[in-house]
């Protein structure tokens, strides 16, 4: 059986995360995949999490401290177009985009400013490292987003970067979709 999309980004995480790495959750949401790795980060390493709304962030510190996790992550309250990292630093990079699940729907990601941080985020992943990206384009937004991402990526220079696109075709209307950015060399 083929696994869903938040299964497939699971197990992403898990083929290039080790104990002491360190990654950037770009788009916390509600959190999960902060907790997620924070898990597989171990005590020697750190999730960095980023997110515009303060409801977000606390519910991540909540989820995080309920699982006594909470030392292995650095919340902002700030856009992950403003992430700052030193050069090849980072190991595994994961964006969710579109709205966050169980709030506003007219605060979204949007295509300029997720580019940008893709951009930043490029240059802060290490060797072998991982960039994905979950596209949630069921909403006027996200359709915009998409096509503007979806031009980005297409025209990232190889052999530099390879970038995998994992994507349901059949499944109803505007099936979430994954890109997988890996740089191959610096």
């Amino acid at each position: 059986m083929f696994p869903r999309i938040t299964e497939y980004v699971h197990e992403l995480m898990e083929k290039r995360i080790r104990a002491g790495s360190h990654v950037i959750d770009a788009t916390m949401g509600n959190g999960y995949d902060t907790l997620y790795l924070a898990k597989l980060v171990g005590v020697e390493g750190k999730v960095y999490a980023y997110d515009i709304q303060e409801q977000a962030v606390e519910a991540t510190r909540l989820l995080l401290a309920e699982n006594q996790l909470l030392a292995r992550a650095n919340l902002f309250l700030q856009s992950h177009a403003e992430m700052d990292f030193p050069k090849q630093s980072i190991d595994f990079i994961v964006f969710n985009l579109g709205y966050l699940p169980g709030s506003d729907k007219s605060i979204t990601t949007k295509g300029h400013s997720t580019i940008s941080a893709v951009e930043r985020a490029l240059s802060f992943l290490k060797v072998g490292g991982l960039i994905v990206l979950v596209v949630y384009w069921g909403h006027d937004e996200g359709k915009v987003e998409k096509e503007q991402v979806e031009q980005f990526v297409e025209q990232l220079p190889y052999p530099e970067f390879m970038v995998l696109k994992y994507q349901y075709v059949n499944p109803g209307n505007y099936p979430p979709f994954v890109y997988a950015i890996e740089r191959r060399k610096a």
